[in-house]
């Protein structure tokens, strides 16, 4: 499809992609190959995990090349950094083609972990108000445990209010099984997109990537497999298309 173009009936496309600091298979950063996937998902909103953004004075080695090139495709970022440190921060970050109308960043970290948030912003493109939620869940069980409990309660304030927009949330969420037990409240109050294995690129065996949704209706949903897809990271992307 080129740039922009939807097929009948679409009004929303997402992806979910942990990018590893553009560091592929062959244990090299290329931002060329993780741009080559970007550009061939050509979603609405795709939510990166494991990114780079330089901090000022940054040296050349630690400079997000990426990111000029994503706003050069149409992409506004919201970054969602969890760890600052001198020369680069690293975390979330949401890239939209639709007009971001708010933006929140919530603390999810549990004491003694490495920290992790919630980048949440409220879409908006010819009157369709659409709530994106994007997170990296924690490797630690009772850690993820606490942090689904605050997606949860987060899930339940937009669904609390008089005329619920729609919603999707996505992300890496480590969890490694289709129906996790861990999950199990995030199942509750949406509907999941069929969680296909994402990691580790080159066979993936686990599906620690996913997309959960309300008030949309889901036409597609898979898992990027281009060559590219293969070696650009870790991760493979994951990828829905709502009606």
């Amino acid at each position: 499809m080129a740039e922009g173009d939807m097929p009948d009936g679409e009004l929303f496309s997402l992806a979910s992609y942990n990018i590893h600091r553009g560091i592929g298979a062959d244990r090299r950063r290329n931002w060329g190959r993780i741009l080559e996937v970007i550009r061939a998902l050509n979603v609405d909103v795709i939510a990166l995990q494991e990114v780079e953004t330089p901090t000022e004075p940054a040296p050349a080695a630690a400079t997000l090349a990426l990111l000029p090139r994503l706003t050069a495709l149409g992409y506004e970022p919201l970054l969602g950094p969890t760890l600052r440190r001198d020369y680069n921060d690293y975390g979330n970050l949401l890239l939209s083609r639709w007009p971001i109308k708010t933006r929140h960043l919530l603390d999810l970290s549990v004491p003694g972990r490495e920290p992790r948030g919630l980048i949440e912003a409220e879409l908006e493109q010819h009157g369709q108000r659409v709530v994106v939620m994007a997170t990296h869940l924690g490797l630690g069980m009772r850690e993820r445990r606490a942090q689904v409990a605050q997606l949860a309660a987060r899930i339940d304030r937009w669904q609390s209010q008089p005329s619920p927009p729609p919603l999707v949330l996505l992300g890496d969420f480590n969890h490694g099984f289709a129906w996790s037990p861990g999950l199990k409240p995030l199942r509750q109050r949406l509907s999941a997109a069929p969680a296909r294995a994402t990691y580790p690129a080159r066979w993936p065996l686990l599906t620690l990537d996913r997309v959960f949704y309300t008030g949309l209706q889901l036409k597609a949903g898979g898992v990027e497999r281009s060559s590219t897809s293969r070696q650009a990271s870790d991760h493979r992307p994951v990828w829905a298309h709502f009606a």
